[in-house]
């Protein structure tokens, strides 16, 4: 049957919603889509709906269906998973997909069926759900398969992940419900206290993606933006520089500092000296942030490093997946 399915991984991602076959990434989309709220039909989704954010009427609503790497809007989340396998399935094709999706770390039966059955409802053949830290150490092909430990941190936009594995299967995990996007209400925050500025969410990442730093850095940037006064509610530029991007990501920042202190905590001795040796692998799309594998090093006392394919390697590890699911299937969550 495998000649005639396609077998398609997805990652369900709080920002983006990533979709790869044979180790290769098809699409990555921005995970928003825009709704016509009397009629409750999706008219766009991905990139064309991001741009739509702040810029329609109020008869369309642009919203994001996952919340802190979770379903919710089943419905919306539903519309825009048939979307993505119409796009990735040729023309009349009789076969439908079998998909591999991820989830994070901790998510309970009631989120994991809501996405098991989103993805069955919108053109699946068969589902099978794997949590994104096993996912991601597949993807940068990290040495699970052995008796020796492996400790990646997946930074998502909505979750932060923890885990340390061995034998295919996760020792030990902790997962912090937010990510990315606290970073960027952190920033909102900051903008607002000091400046009486207030500035969107789309505003906050971009200075966060282009002047941003984990730890302060030799090279001091500044970013002009414009906000809205508090006060008066006319347009006021302000400039927000390095520095003071590392000060308002302090308190996210060190919250995901101990997510993985507690991970650490709890695994057995023998696991932590593997992880001395071999480092802690950095994931998702907050390893972009500057310094964060300095920041890390520092506070855990262990070296942290950035991956290759640190926004990818979820997707591309849940496609290799397939392959390997005799040796992953027992650790794979149940629906």
């Amino acid at each position: 049957m495998a000649l005639f399915t396609k077998e398609l991984s997805i990652d369900l991602g709080t920002n983006f919603i990533r979709v790869a076959e044979a180790g290769e990434v098809l699409i990555e989309e921005p995970t928003v889509a825009a709704i016509v709220v009397e009629e409750q039909k999706m008219v766009a989704w991905g990139q064309e709906a991001l741009d739509m954010l702040g810029r329609v009427p109020e008869s369309i609503e642009v919203t994001r269906p996952l919340q802190n790497g979770v379903i919710a809007d089943y419905e919306v989340t539903e519309y825009m998973l048939a979307a993505l396998l119409r796009k990735v399935s040729a023309p009349g094709r009789i076969f439908r997909p079998n998909v591999m999706i991820t989830v994070p770390y901790g998510v309970t039966s009631v989120e994991s069926r809501a996405v098991h059955e989103a993805a069955l409802q919108a053109g699946s053949r068969d589902v099978t759900l794997i949590h994104q830290p096993l996912a991601a150490s597949i993807g940068v092909d990290l040495p699970i398969g052995t008796p020796s430990g492996n400790m990646i941190l997946c930074l998502g936009g909505g979750a932060t992940q923890a885990a340390v594995l061995a034998m295919y299967g996760i020792i030990a995990a902790e997962t912090l419900r937010a990510g990315g996007r606290a970073m960027d209400d952190a920033i909102v925050r900051y903008a607002r206290k000091k400046y009486g500025v207030i500035i969107g969410n789309q505003t906050a990442e971009q200075i966060k993606l282009r002047i941003g730093a984990a730890v302060p850095q030799e090279d001091e940037q500044a970013m002009e933006i414009q906000g809205q006064d508090q006060i008066s509610g006319l347009p006021k530029p302000v400039s927000m520089t390095t520095g003071e991007v590392v000060e308002a990501l302090l308190e996210p920042l060190d919250d995901i500092v101990e997510t993985a202190r507690k991970v650490l905590e709890k695994t057995p001795p023998e696991l932590v000296s593997d992880i001395i040796d071999r480092g802690i692998a950095i994931t998702g799309g907050g390893a972009l942030l500057r310094g964060i594998d300095i920041l890390l090093t520092k506070e855990l006392g262990v070296p942290a490093y950035l991956v290759d394919n640190a926004t990818t390697c979820t997707v591309e590890g849940a496609s290799m997946a397939f392959s390997m699911y005799p040796l992953i299937r027992r650790n794979l969550p149940s629906v």
